[in-house]
């Protein structure tokens, strides 16, 4: 059973930047397109970055975000630029296995395996 533990989160003042990350266990991240998805206040889970299985494909929300990925630590990184105070949420990492490998879903029903977040709060 491959579990996600998200890590990072903390309080950052507008215009600042985080590196969050998503370590895996029980299995390699390697098997799975990844992604990175977000729920603030009283507002709906939603997709900003995500990679393909073999690396070929990603897709993302803007520009702010970017998705790395180490798998010689088992690791998922998400990078974020230039924090707001609407990026305040709880940021989550999560796994799928798409028919193709080259797919980077971006819908979260196509995520299976989920973390249990980290919080970022974004405040002067």
């Amino acid at each position: 059973q491959v579990q996600l533990v998200e890590s990072g989160g903390a309080l950052v003042q507008p215009g600042g930047s985080l590196r969050l990350s998503c370590a895996a266990s029980g299995g390699t991240i390697s098997r799975f397109a990844m992604a990175w998805f977000r729920q603030g206040p009283d507002k709906e889970r939603e997709f900003l970055v995500s990679v393909s299985r073999d690396g070929r494909g990603k897709n993302y929300r803007d520009g702010r975000f970017a998705i790395s990925r180490d798998n010689g630590r088992n690791t998922l990184y998400l990078q974020v630029n230039t924090l707001q105070r609407e990026d305040t949420a709880v940021y989550y990492c999560a796994g799928a296995y798409p028919d193709s490998d080259s797919l980077a879903p971006i819908q979260e029903e196509d995520y299976s395996l989920w973390g249990q977040g980290t919080q970022v709060t974004v405040s002067s």
